[in-house]
């Protein structure tokens, strides 16, 4: 199927609906389809292309430059994940990417803080540390807004995800996906949904991304420029009850002529407090809708997910 997401789902904006247009509209889209599309979120998009710049600056340096900041250290949460480390959730092969994760720094006495380590910077780029930590309270600052607008469309008050979001394990992801021959098999990244409450992506340079919709089609996602990809995750999944779905997702090989262009995005996987215990919430169980899943803490379920995607042993 070769229709594009934007034939049905609208790019809505932050700006010129109310707080409980947006909402609505929001949350019907992440109801019918797992993702949603924003405009008007606020980024400064001359920091948008200097974090885009930095990215790929970093990726052509030298491989042994890169492994000096390896993330097995930390359970991958933070610095530098090889070519092909990572696998999709029950995939059968690796994927064909590479990345860098950012996440949040907390204070050493942070009750939080054994749960999270410090961020690693790479010595050879001194712009990366002040362009990323910027980038990263702007996708938090938007994200806060979004759950602000899932609350909403849940019947909670706009607040309610401000306490078990705050310090959450958020990451900023740096992707690249190196050129692939014109004849090559497979994938950039298998068919999988994202562990967190919400993905907030910027959209690539380069094509590939497509979701699953409720048919079970592949519909490619194609946003406008400057234009947020946003998709429910496993988290909020789980806390609605299955009521927002988490949706399947991949990154196709582009056509034939375009195979020799690399591919770079920046997802934002903004997560959960690591002690916020994930229950599905009241209004959304029912005698019809019956729970789906046990209580879990945000850090347990986190483990279990990287042990399934490779990035810890068990």
């Amino acid at each position: 199927m070769t229709q594009s997401v934007l034939d049905q789902i609208p790019v809505l904006s932050m700006t010129e609906l109310d707080r409980a247009d947006f909402a609505a509209a929001f949350g019907a889209s992440f109801r019918r389809f797992g993702f949603a599309m924003v405009r008007d979120h606020g980024m400064d998009p001359a920091l948008i292309e200097e974090g885009l710049a930095l990215t790929r600056r970093f990726f052509a340096l030298p491989e042994a430059v890169k492994t000096r900041y390896d993330a097995r250290s930390n359970s991958g949460q933070r610095g530098y994940t090889a070519f092909g480390r990572e696998i999709a959730k029950g995939g059968r092969e690796n994927d064909l990417k590479e990345f860098w994760h950012i996440g949040r720094d907390l204070s050493a006495n942070d009750p939080l803080a054994g749960t999270m380590p410090p961020n690693v910077w790479p010595e050879e780029l001194p712009e990366f540390k002040p362009v990323f930590t910027r980038l990263f309270a702007a996708f938090d600052r938007i994200g806060a807004a979004l759950l602000s607008a899932i609350a909403l469309h849940l019947g909670l008050e706009a607040d309610w995800f401000d306490d078990p979001a705050r310090n959450g394990n958020s990451i900023l992801r740096l992707l690249h996906y190196p050129p692939v021959s014109p004849d090559a098999p497979g994938i950039r990244a298998g068919s999988h949904e994202d562990i967190n409450l919400i993905t907030l992506l910027l959209g690539a340079e380069e094509g590939g991304l497509e979701l699953k919709d409720r048919g079970g089609h592949w519909l490619p996602v194609v946003p406008p420029p400057g234009v947020l990809v946003i998709n429910v995750g496993d988290m909020l999944q789980r806390l609605t009850n299955h009521v927002l779905p988490s949706t399947s997702h991949r990154v196709v090989n582009p056509p034939p002529e375009r195979r020799g262009i690399a591919r770079y995005s920046m997802p934002f996987f903004l997560h959960l407090r690591p002690d916020f215990v994930i229950d599905a919430l009241p209004q959304c169980v029912s005698e019809n809708h019956p729970r789906r899943d046990p209580p879990i803490s945000a850090n347990d379920y986190l483990k279990e997910r990287l042990v399934e995607i490779g990035l810890i042993g068990k």
